[in-house]
């Protein structure tokens, strides 16, 4: 191991040192200042003699007299069982306070990229407990399904939500719990404030969630260089859970646009030429890199399922951030600022909101036999009562018919009872369909015109509909 004081020029999160020897892509670099501070870096171009490091805890304190040592590997993640329940910094490093992590092995953060061939399809249910996405944009194992959200929303109330509440519902089922795969949650965070940390992890230890949790905080003030490392950690650390110890791992990544920052700031400072609006031009690989790493394998029990949440700048999803996200991962799930505005909680807006792969992970054995009829009549239903609330604000209600009047009760239904349901409240997929067909019954029989007889005979509230009509003839 090689050690070289060759400093020749520092620039933002970067150091150039002139080297002697071919240097590898990647490999991990100690540089240790006049102080006798050792910082940990990476390299990020090679030349014959001259390499780029980019250094995770930022330069300072950095001169030309500190000295670089080449390690001749890449960054690695030391993965066991025993991370699960623990905190640890955006570089892998314990927080709380807990014991030293023994590794089982160290694996290269890099990953291996999943074989098309060897790709089981993501075909059964995860159950979120939150009926806007389990009833109408269903998750299912393996896949990848973000959350587009805008400043001051509370995406973040709904993370914590869906990560205290996730579960697979036939591994409850399951008498003997040792034969089943377990069911864990990877929480990366990235760019947060200490205020949002402190309500993660007073929420995670209040619930009992960090038990069957790994929490990587990457905090604003960290460098941005190791918000580029974070998620790798984390994916690092599911795929060695999902596919060695056979878990079903969720893994929820919270901040992406802090991400792209961290890749926009980094080609700054390596004066790249900048593609759309200064991102650079090489970003969708990037994204890709870490969203293709959801999956499941053939002959492997278990499954990586990724929730990458992203704010998009000025609310817009044509931003280069959301839209790449939208072009590699399988949907996408929409916060909305108008129903957080009418204090609805998660405020989801389902219209836009869509899951890709829904249609093979419901219907009977995985979640229940009416279930993508009721979905299918519900979206109609609240689409046409959306479209009439902006006809009455010109007509008013008086000009519409008694059809149309039920169509604009059942959106404001829909909002309040359907949607609504509050960040602490857990529903399972039973009591989701079972207020889907409460609401469906605000309306006619005859209306429901995508719903199987057979499911209208047996799921369909008369009771209700008839005391309704009574009322109204009173």
């Amino acid at each position: 191991m090689k050690e070289y004081q060759t400093i020749t020029e520092i620039s933002g999160p970067l150091v150039y040192a002139e080297v002697d020897e071919a240097i590898g892509y990647d490999e991990i670099v100690e540089i240790e200042t006049a102080q006798g501070e050792t910082l940990r870096g990476q390299v990020l171009e090679s030349s014959e003699d001259v390499v780029a490091i980019q250094v995770f805890e930022g330069t300072s304190g950095i001169d030309r007299d500190a000295s670089v040592r080449f390690l001749g590997e890449t960054m690695k993640m030391p993965v066991t069982e025993d991370l699960l329940g623990r905190v640890l910094d955006g570089s892998g490093r314990p927080i709380d306070d807990g014991p030293e992590i023994v590794p089982e092995e160290r694996q290269d953060i890099v990953g291996a990229a999943i074989n098309p061939y060897s790709r089981e399809y993501p075909e059964e249910f995860i159950e979120t407990g939150v009926s806007a996405i389990d009833g109408m944009n269903t998750l299912v194992r393996g896949q990848k399904l973000p959350i587009f959200s805008s400043s001051g929303q509370p995406h973040s109330e709904l993370a914590m939500q869906i990560a205290r509440q996730a579960s697979v519902p036939e591994e409850e089922e399951g008498d003997d719990d040792e034969d089943g795969s377990e069911f864990a949650v990877i929480f990366g965070a990235m760019g947060i404030t200490q205020e949002e940390a402190n309500e993660f992890m007073q929420d995670f230890e209040r619930t009992g969630a960090l038990e069957r949790s790994v929490v990587f905080m990457n905090l604003a003030d960290d460098p941005a260089v190791e918000r580029t490392v974070t998620p790798r950690m984390v994916l690092t650390t599911a795929e060695y859970l999902a596919f060695e110890k056979d878990y079903h791992v969720l893994v929820i990544l919270t901040d992406m646009t802090n991400y792209c920052e961290a890749l926009r700031e980094i080609g700054a400072a390596r004066e790249e030429v900048p593609g759309r609006r200064g991102y650079p031009g090489y970003m969708y690989t990037d994204l890709a890199q870490l969203y293709e790493r959801a999956g499941r394998i053939k002959g492997r029990d278990g499954s990586v399922t990724q929730i990458p949440i992203l704010t998009m700048p000025g609310d817009d999803d044509t931003h280069p951030i959301p839209d790449l996200t939208g072009y590699i991962t399988e949907g996408q799930i929409y916060v909305d600022p108008d129903l957080n505005s009418q204090g609805l909680q998660p405020p989801i807006n389902v219209l836009p909101s869509l899951s890709r792969l829904m249609d093979d992970g419901i219907g009977e054995g995985l979640t229940r036999k009416d279930h993508a009829d009721v979905k299918d009549q519900m979206f109609a239903a609240y689409a046409e009562g959306e479209d009439l609330r902006d006809l009455v604000n010109i007509v008013g209600r008086e000009a519409l018919s008694e059809l149309d009047n039920k169509y604009l009760d059942f959106a404001d239904a829909f909002e309040s009872e359907f949607i609504d349901q509050g960040f602490e409240t857990t529903r399972d997929i039973d009591e989701t369909l079972s207020i889907g067909w409460d609401l469906l019954s605000m309306l006619p029989k005859d209306a429901l015109n995508r719903i199987d007889e057979e499911f209208i005979e047996e799921y369909y509230r008369e009771d209700d509909a008839e005391r309704e009509a009574v009322e109204a003839a009173d």
